[in-house]
């Protein structure tokens, strides 16, 4: 019984190391990059999808920065009439944004809530054309 569980942990303390940054989001944490909020402006209106038990969040990024934006990750949550957080998810944005520039994006099964808030979850700087697909995990 004392092996499976040093196991157990064992394994849960590699998963946690394989993390990149070992944050996760929360009401209050919604950016691995606090310059996003000037770098970035974000739109979104929820779309009703599946009969109504969830929405699709749709919208455009604009870079407003001179400088093209790669593998953009985007924090949409769901909201309740509190500010509470009752479903979130991480969606890659496809391709780039380039300086200046604008993309489409969609983030679909979000839980239908009294509001939605949509961030700029990570992004790298500078990057040249992306293929939009997360890179591969070793």
């Amino acid at each position: 019984m004392r092996t499976s569980i040093v196991l157990g942990l064992a394994g849960s303390m590699l998963l946690a190391s394989c993390s990149p940054t070992g944050i996760t989001p929360s009401a209050t944490v919604t950016t691995l990059s606090p310059d996003s909020e000037r770098l970035f402006r974000l739109s979104w209106e929820a779309v009703p999808e599946h009969g109504g038990t969830h929405v699709r969040l749709q919208g455009y990024v604009e870079n407003l920065y001179g400088e093209t934006a790669a593998r953009v990750q985007l924090l949409a949550q769901a909201l309740d009439s509190s500010g509470t957080v009752v479903d979130q998810k991480i969606e890659w944005l496809p391709g780039t944004v380039s300086a200046f520039g604008r993309a489409y994006y969609e983030i679909p099964n979000v839980r239908p809530a009294n509001q939605y808030r949509v961030t700029v979850w990570a992004f790298d700087r500078g990057r040249g054309p992306s293929t939009g697909k997360p890179p591969a995990r070793a």
